[in-house]
């Protein structure tokens, strides 16, 4: 633990956003497995409401500094790829 004051913030508030940032990548992660468990099924509005939800919280990662652009980008072609396999 660092002995300076502003050092000893530092460390609080860099626990605090890496505590954020694990949960929105949480949030990411469950968005794409309830899209995916919507590809098997047949309700196409529910499915493009949930593929929606995700290319919008990676898109708002990526705008928070999150996520790398390119690492969104993956997410989301993995994930349409993922379902159109799936809907075959």
């Amino acid at each position: 633990m660092a002995n300076i004051k502003s050092a000893k913030k530092r460390v609080l508030i860099a626990e605090a956003n890496r505590q954020r940032n694990v949960a929105f990548k949480t949030s990411i992660k469950t968005a794409v497995k309830k899209a995916l468990a919507l590809a098997t099924e047949s309700d196409k509005e529910a499915l493009a409401a949930a593929i929606s939800n995700v290319y919008k919280l990676c898109d708002k990662a990526v705008s928070k500094g999150i996520l790398h652009k390119n690492t969104a980008a993956r997410k989301k072609s993995r994930l349409v790829l993922a379902i159109k396999k799936l809907e075959k």
